[in-house]
């Protein structure tokens, strides 16, 4: 379900015509992400870690109103929940884009999760699929430990998707952290809806 957002009250109105102007109206951030509790919880639960991490992505994505935004034919709408698009590998080497359709009971995620890897196997191609406006663009990059990313972007592509990525798991002291980088629309929202996502997600993280 989503709901069309009034531009004409919207707090928002000014910011999002001027940053819809920019050819490249995408910003970002690169952070660590304390991974201690979380690696350690999914080993317990017999979860694969990326599924893990990425199921509390999608659930602290989805804590954030101005990561649920999206652009619709220069409308703004607020869906009520969001899912995942995430490059999925196969053994050739190649990856195709998945649909990890959100489910807040992490057993149930899983399955619906490793369903949709399997098919990717299978399926050749990048796009394997139609995929619907209410996602996140996700991706893993656990070869290397990077402390800044950018993403491939035609700027004629209506676009208005939040893009998360996370790299390698690292190991100092004990303590396990992964680099992420978080790129969204500067018309929908700002640093600070940044650093609700990246607080909502330790918090998810460290349950």
């Amino acid at each position: 379900m989503k709901q069309k957002i009034d531009l004409s009250t919207w707090n928002r109105k000014e910011h999002f015509e001027f940053f819809c102007t920019f050819e490249e109206p995408f910003f970002g951030i690169t952070t660590p992400i304390d991974m201690t509790i979380a690696y350690e919880k999914a080993k317990a639960m017999q979860i694969p870690f990326f599924v893990y991490y990425l199921h509390k992505t999608i659930a602290a994505v989805n804590q954030v109103e101005n990561f649920r935004y999206r652009i619709e034919e220069n409308e703004v709408v607020l869906y009520d929940e969001i899912d995942a698009s995430s490059t999925i590998m196969r053994e050739d080497k190649t990856f195709g884009f998945s649909f990890m359709k959100f489910h807040p009971d992490i057993h149930e995620f899983t399955k619906n999760v490793q369903t949709e890897i399997e098919r990717i196997q299978i399926t050749p191609g990048l796009f394997t699929r139609e995929f619907p406006e209410n996602i996140i663009h996700f991706s893993a990059v656990p070869w290397i430990n990077f402390t800044g990313l950018t993403h491939s972007r035609s700027y004629t592509l209506p676009d208005s998707c939040p893009k998360v990525s996370f790299g390698k798991l690292m190991t100092e002291n004990s303590k396990k952290t992964m680099a992420m980088t978080v790129l969204a629309h500067h018309g929908l929202a700002d640093g600070y809806h940044m650093g609700l996502f990246v607080d909502a997600l330790q918090a998810e993280l460290n349950k």
